[in-house]
């Protein structure tokens, strides 16, 4: 328990070098390690019980909701009828507690690695572990990626509930794994993943969104505040495969009623757009990916290499819904016209086109 001394436990970690984050501990519940990781939970002074996975918090009983609550109903809210969830890790159960209380849900998959993980959070978390016992889940321990590569065109809502990217993890960061969502998505499928800090991530998040966009015709960045994760903050990646999805507005606005018997403290339809909104620094710097995508769609078009997943009907230019839909599609219908012409012919009309829209980003 190298974590704790003087009966304080200290959170350090490479991806925010220079910071740390501290608890006072009461007692010390439950330390081991199971076969993947090293798994933790103490009873903290201020904020209820705390699971620790390799010396990083995943989440507290005080705060947690905010976290959870975020990253299950935006992208259930931003779908027109999500029957089929699947969940990517969560062994805590606080993502899945929220996903079977949308009224809309009628079976949820989820996928943990760590079975340990799951039957630490049923005896110490257990207001986030209650959606374990739902009838609507089907839980499957093992491995997300073999179980996205075995079931294609099955799910209307991904979630990906995932630790910061170092060791195991990295990889659900890369364009690889989105690739696979994409494909265990259904029609118009939206996914949901943990997407890092913007404060200390900002660069990762950059790289995140443009190889999303290149997969998906809508991409958009939102952002909670949660006060033990690094910075207070923690951001989400979604991602929809209908150009008409607007993130930044629900397709469904949870009424009052339903906010209060579903028992939510911190998501509502005026949260879940403000969330979509980012401080001018990120703004600024996420802006720039976009400059740089449609600078790679124009000299591929100029060079006669076409975009094979972002030429035809659903996407040839992904950009931020901050755009006016309309304008969009309007971008994405002359990509698909320029596409077609001779490489000789492009020049001129592409030019005209999107030098405009490359000089007002």
């Amino acid at each position: 328990m190298d974590n704790i001394k003087d009966g304080w436990f200290t959170e350090t970690c490479t991806l925010w070098p220079g910071q740390a984050m501290s608890l006072q501990v009461e007692e010390v519940l439950y330390h081991k390690k199971s076969k993947f990781q090293d798994v933790m939970v103490f009873k903290s002074k201020t904020y209820g019980n705390v699971l620790v996975l390799d010396g990083v918090i995943q989440c507290t009983e005080r705060d947690e909701f905010s976290y959870q609550e975020m990253i299950a109903n935006l992208p259930l809210c931003c779908h027109p009828c999500p029957k089929k969830v699947l969940i990517i890790g969560g062994g805590d159960g606080g993502v899945l507690r929220e996903v079977v209380k949308h009224p809309l849900v009628e079976s949820v998959v989820q996928c943990e690695i760590d079975e340990d993980v799951i039957n630490v959070s049923k005896k110490y978390l257990p207001g986030m572990a209650k959606g374990f016992f739902s009838p609507k889940l089907t839980l499957h321990v093992g491995d997300g990626f073999e179980f996205m590569k075995k079931n294609q065109d099955a799910f209307d809502v991904i979630i990906t509930d995932s630790s910061d990217p170092v060791g195991p993890a990295e990889s659900l960061f890369k364009e690889s794994y989105y690739q696979l969502m994409k494909t265990a998505l259904c029609e118009g499928g939206i996914l949901c993943c943990q997407g890092e800090c913007q404060w200390l991530h900002l660069e990762l998040i950059k790289e995140m969104r443009t190889f999303c966009k290149t997969l998906f015709p809508v991409v958009d960045y939102a952002y909670c505040t949660i006060p033990t994760y690094p910075s207070g903050q923690i951001g989400f990646m979604l991602c929809s495969k209908n150009p008409k999805t607007n993130f930044r507005e629900p397709e469904r606005e949870l009424p009052r009623d339903e906010i209060e018997s579903m028992n939510l403290k911190y998501y509502n339809p005026e949260i879940h757009r403000a969330a979509f909104i980012l401080p001018e620094f990120a703004r600024k710097e996420l802006s720039k990916e976009r400059k740089e995508l449609i600078l790679k769609l124009i000299s591929g078009l100029l060079d006669g290499v076409d975009n094979s997943v972002l030429a035809g009907e659903i996407a040839p230019v992904p950009l931020d819904v901050e755009e006016p839909l309309e304008s969009r599609l309007e971008e994405r219908a002359v990509y698909n016209r320029l596409s077609q012409l001779p490489q000789r012919d492009r020049k001129a009309p592409c030019k005209n086109f999107f030098w405009k829209t490359f000089t007002s980003c």
